[in-house]
């Protein structure tokens, strides 16, 4: 995904369709000039309705499309006839959106399955026709109801990644070199500081044509949950994650001291996201020699680390070993 193409968070104004108003007819025949009521009801007018697409991965096709209006239902007509329903706008968006409303935050629905349709603007309903009102007391009843008024509202679409892996790490800490070694997806790599400005997706091979998917999100630096760095703006990505995949470069001044500052990040942003299965790959391993290598891992004995192993993306060093891993902790219980 293009840096320019990847949009997470549109503001939208949504209107439905107001409801067809009910008919107030009275029947009319050669011979009978004073027939019961036979008004119709109007129709609904139309929904604003979400349909889950995997594959789509970014509101892009909204951003310039900020207005969405629904056709409004028609009245009732004679004989009973009813009026015809406003057209549905269908919106497809990516699994893992939320939409929340503009003015409260409050979350009016979220899309996490394929085909799955939820109603986001609902349409009003058409009014009832006269002949619903007739009975014994009241045989030409001369009123029928109006339909409901549509509804109007700004809307915010968020989109949260939907990935099995979320790569964890500060800057430069070789999240999309390893995303680029395992899956076929080709995020900018260099050798500064915040190369990745839009989170990846990769489909990463495994053994028996399995497959899992894995996310490389915006380096994280401490402070990022009150907004510094790329600050909050991506952390919501690693909400929908089934698992975390922390990574710290092996040449790091304390490496359980990174560990804790990202856990602590993670921590202050959303404390569900620490129930999360989590492993540590120390990564560049290449850098370090036999010995090097013994005396960090005795050194990382005393640190209270989750599962961790030393991978390479330069030399391919443990990266199975890595997958397998992964692949466990997915699938354990």
């Amino acid at each position: 995904m293009a840096s320019s193409n990847f949009i997470d968070y549109v503001k939208i104004n949504c209107r439905s369709g107001k409801g067809g108003a009910g008919s107030h007819h009275f029947f009319r025949a050669k011979g009978l000039p004073n027939g019961g009521p036979d008004g119709g009801d109007g129709g609904r007018g139309g929904h604003i309705i979400l349909e889950g697409n995997p594959q789509l991965w970014t509101l892009l096709h909204l951003q310039y499309r900020k207005h969405l209006f629904a056709p409004d239902g028609q009245g009732g007509g004679e004989n009973l006839r009813s009026g015809a329903q406003g057209e549905d706008i269908v919106i497809q968006v990516p699994l893992g959106t939320v939409a929340r409303d503009a003015e409260t935050g409050e979350v009016k629905l979220e899309i996490t399955q394929a085909g799955e349709r939820r109603i986001l603007t609902p349409g009003g309903r058409g009014g009832l026709g006269n002949d619903h009102f007739k009975s014994a007391t009241n045989q030409a009843p001369q009123y029928a109801q109006p339909g409901e008024p549509a509804v109007e509202e700004q809307v915010i679409l968020e989109l949260k990644l939907l990935a099995d892996v979320g790569l964890v790490g500060f800057p430069n800490a070789g999240k999309s070199t390893l995303l680029s070694v395992v899956s076929a997806a080709k995020p900018k790599i260099a050798d500064y500081a915040f190369t990745t400005l839009v989170p990846n997706l990769g489909v990463v091979a495994y053994r028996d044509y399995q497959s899992f998917v894995m996310a490389d999100i915006p380096g994280i630096i401490e402070g990022a949950a009150e907004g510094r760095g790329l600050g909050t703006r991506f952390l919501r990505h690693i909400e929908r994650n089934s698992m975390l995949l922390f990574m710290i470069s092996c040449d790091a001044p304390d490496i359980g001291a990174e560990y804790r500052i990202l856990l602590g990040e993670l921590e202050q942003f959303n404390p569900e996201l620490l129930d999360k299965q989590r492993l540590l790959a120390i990564t560049k391993a290449d850098m370090l020699d036999d010995e090097l290598e013994t005396d960090l891992r005795a050194s990382l004995a005393q640190a209270d680390l989750p599962p961790t192993v030393f991978i390479s993306s330069l030399t391919n060093k443990n990266i199975q070993r890595l997958k397998d891993m992964i692949w466990a902790a997915l699938h354990e219980g």
